[in-house]
């Protein structure tokens, strides 16, 4: 098992950034590849990604710990991936956003396609570092939007 662990400063209150994470429906702004999703059931969600040019559809099942502080997730499909958002306030108006992304190498290649090896590890590690760049912009340039 191979893990990742980034993190970004964003320039909301903690519940702006944990309100913005259960918006499952607003994932494809920030999730490189995904084209839709959806909640159902308490604790579930669609999805249907796209990877080089091969679509995919999997479930997630989420939880969260800890007044509004860490969700977990992990997929139900063969790539089993499992990751952890915890956010953590550095102040009243900004919070660190940090993700640990847990993954099998070779069951990724399998369901996924990519390279192997170093080569697979960086490339998500680089996607992974676009997705909170993008979240980032997302919950600043929304949160005037929301009245927050």
């Amino acid at each position: 098992m191979s893990t990742l662990e980034e993190q970004i400063d964003v320039e909301v209150p903690v519940q702006v950034a944990w309100e913005q994470l259960h918006r499952v429906h607003q994932y494809p702004a920030f999730v490189a590849g995904l084209r839709h999703a959806h909640p159902h059931g308490s604790n579930r969600a669609h999805c249907d990604i796209e990877v080089g040019g091969t679509e995919r559809v999997f479930e997630t099942a989420i939880s969260d710990h800890g007044e509004n502080q860490v969700m977990n997730w992990q997929t139900l499909d063969a790539a089993h991936l499992r990751g952890t958002f915890a956010l953590r306030s550095l102040d009243n108006g900004s919070t660190r956003v940090q993700v640990r992304v847990e993954y099998d190498p070779e069951a990724v290649h399998e369901v996924y396609g990519g390279p192997h090896g170093f080569a697979q590890s960086h490339a998500i590690e680089e996607t992974v570092r676009g997705d909170l760049a993008q979240f980032k912009r997302l919950v600043e340039e929304e949160r005037p939007l929301r009245g927050s």
